[in-house]
């Protein structure tokens, strides 16, 4: 059974930067991170193939990278330049035996996710 546990998260002030990880068991081909904000849908997807393509949601491109270490089985979420709309709980999370490039930004195709961890960026 595949696990994820994300980690990173904190609080920053606008335009600062955070790296969150996400270290997981199992078999994780692909993988996503998505936003969570109270009372909202998960949104701002950015997910890595196995392959190595990756995806990203208008709202984050250009100001994060999604990244991960085959070897480690970790999965890796920098963010910069970083807004008030961008807090929440961020996820990663993976479909388990999904190898094709380019994964879907919709979240409903994950499969497993992590209990998330918390970002709060301050104005």
């Amino acid at each position: 059974q595949v696990q994820l546990v994300e980690s990173g998260g904190g609080s920053v002030q606008a335009g600062g930067s955070l790296r969150l990880s996400c270290l997981g068991s199992g078999s994780t081909n692909c993988m996503g991170w998505f936003r969570q904000a109270p009372g909202k849908e998960r949104e701002g997807g950015a997910t890595i193939a196995s392959d190595g393509s990756t995806s990203y949601a208008d709202s984050v491109k250009g100001r994060f990278t999604i990244s991960k270490d085959t070897a480690e089985n970790m999965l890796y979420r920098q963010m910069n330049s970083l807004k008030s709309a961008d807090s929440g709980m961020y996820c990663c999370a993976t479909r388990v035996g999904f190898v094709a490039s380019h994964p879907s930004l919709g979240s409903t195709f994950y499969t497993t996710w992590g209990q998330g961890t918390q970002v709060t960026v301050s104005s």
